[in-house]
């Protein structure tokens, strides 16, 4: 069975730089999401998101190849009212052998595992990563790259910073099933980068034919020590389990 990493967060919590360094750094196939909204400054083709007009999204959807989409009512650079798709599509990406990375909402991971649950024929196993910040970061963060852009649009900002803070409660994170274990605190990114690398290596060794129950089910926020105690209790587990197979091999 391959394992889909999908990466979430709320905007400005510096997710998209998280998910090109692990494309980078990791031998995945990562799988790149659809978007009827317009292309921003610094972004490319192919790279986040595959651009379409809403005429190819009604295409793709009469075609059967939407497997989930969202809509979004916001206020564009023009400030008039617009609806924004995301969507994962059936498309030839998926044809690729091994693991997979994407990125995308707690709304589409939320769809994409009901879907993969209808649909075992998929063979896939979603590892999700959840990237968080303090408020006081995210909210710096989303000014300064607002202030970038040669049209900044600060209601459409603040709506972003309203919306994630719904749809990532504490609730809605455990009514998915993310967890503490599943969470990374992105303030030193290269520190980041690798506790996820070295997660998600632990994951798929635990899930590559062995059961095993996570310890931990709280969606909070943690430190540093908390973590390394989190790690060290999951690699005492990984080191029982392989000495289990090692005896019942000698036997």
């Amino acid at each position: 069975m391959s394992n889909l990493i999908y990466i979430m967060g709320k905007s400005s919590s510096g997710k998209d730089t998280i998910y090109q360094k692990l494309v980078e750094r990791m031998e995945t196939n990562s799988y790149v999401l659809y978007t009827t909204r317009p292309m921003r400054d610094g972004e490319q083709e192919g790279r986040e998101y595959y651009f379409i007009s809403n005429e190819k999204y009604k295409e793709l959807e009469d075609e059967g190849k939407v497997i989930e989409a969202r809509h979004y009512n916001v206020i564009n650079a023009e400030g008039n009212k617009d609806v924004w798709t995301y969507a994962t599509i059936d498309d030839e990406q998926w044809d690729k052998k091994g693991d997979f990375i994407t990125i995308g909402s707690i709304e589409s991971y939320n769809s994409l595992k009901e879907y993969l649950a209808k649909h075992p024929e998929r063979n896939l196993h979603l590892l999700p990563i959840y990237i968080q910040i303090s408020e006081e970061e995210r909210r710096v963060r989303a000014i300064k790259r607002e202030n970038e852009k040669a049209k900044p649009n600060f209601e459409e900002m603040e709506r972003r910073l309203k919306a994630d803070n719904i749809d990532f409660s504490d609730e809605k994170l455990a009514e998915a099933g993310i967890t503490i274990n599943d969470s990374f605190e992105n303030e030193d990114l290269d520190f980041c980068v690798n506790e996820i690398i070295r997660h998600i290596d632990m994951e798929i060794e635990l899930r590559n034919g062995q059961k095993f129950e996570k310890l931990h089910l709280m969606p909070t926020k943690y430190n540093i020590k908390q973590r390394e105690e989190i790690r060290s209790k999951e690699k005492e587990i990984l080191t029982g389990i392989k000495n289990k197979e090692e005896d019942g091999e000698e036997r």
